[in-house]
């Protein structure tokens, strides 16, 4: 009697240690900018802000990048916002799944965005470009957010208005949501700048619109004050240095998970 043939193995072979999650849907924005959600894994506990290790496999081999988680803690999925890098050595790759497919994460949150590494305040500043939204975009869906300050101001700078979507997207997610509506009530106040799309009323980098304090006169808010004013900063490396830089003269200080302050930064990126 002949020995049965062996079937040969195709299914990839996840890492030890990591969560195989399944691609449920995917959003496209630009020709740089999608987003997609994925299942949450049984038993992930994350706090809204922090970010994860997300990867593929490429070949036979795992590939990561820091990506901040943008739902909030509570959601029963993950949701990534995301750039695309036509060669970089996973976003190359990411920017193709759909659903169905598996990403990978590992198990270990981090991050420096959460509002236990703020002491408390009145009003919180959410500064961010491009995908620096995405941890916002958690905390702006949660409603410990709104518990602890009586204020939420989410500045969002891109090159042009098409990149600014997503966060209009998610104004209009919390304006339509069955709870989170009346949580956040008009606590929430969105600033969607662009540097190169002239057609737009809302023009500039940030840092120009701190100095010359049209930032606040748009609001209608008090200049930055380290008595009642927070903030999270999250962008470009250069973006982060001179944002910090006018929160520092403003008299803030930056804070950690373990020294808790007036403003924090997030330093991990996605390439």
């Amino acid at each position: 009697m002949n020995a049965p043939a062996k079937t040969e193995e195709f299914a990839v072979k996840i890492p030890d240690g990591v969560y195989a999650e399944t691609v449920l849907s995917v959003e496209h924005f630009t020709d740089h900018l999608f987003r997609f959600r994925m299942t949450r894994p049984a038993g992930f506990r994350f706090r809204s802000g922090e970010f994860a290790m997300i990867g593929l496999m490429v070949g036979d081999k795992p590939i990561y990048r820091a990506y901040s988680i943008a739902s909030p803690s509570w959601d029963e999925e993950i949701e990534i916002f995301s750039i695309k890098v036509p060669d970089g050595p996973l976003t190359s790759h990411l920017q193709a799944i759909k659903p169905g497919d598996t990403v990978l994460m590992r198990k270990k949150p981090t991050g420096t965005l959460v509002l236990d590494a703020l002491t408390p305040g009145k009003r919180l500043y959410m500064f961010s470009t491009g995908t620096g939204i995405a941890p916002f975009a958690s905390l702006i869906r949660d409603p410990e957010t709104y518990e602890k300050f009586d204020e939420v101001i989410l500045t969002h700078t891109c090159r042009e208005v098409a990149e600014l979507k997503y966060g209009f997207d998610l104004m209009e997610e919390i304006r339509n949501h069955e709870f989170l509506s009346e949580v956040v009530g008009t606590k929430l106040k969105h600033y969607p700048t662009v540097t190169r799309d002239a057609a737009f009323p809302y023009q500039g980098r940030i840092t120009d619109l701190i100095d010359n304090g049209k930032l606040f006169t748009d609001l209608g808010v008090p200049p930055l004050d380290p008595v009642v004013d927070r903030g999270m900063i999250c962008g470009s490396a250069a973006m982060l240095k001179d944002t910090k830089e006018r929160l520092e003269n403003a008299g803030l200080t930056e804070g950690a998970n373990n020294k808790p302050s007036e403003f924090v930064i997030e330093r991990a990126f996605v390439g």
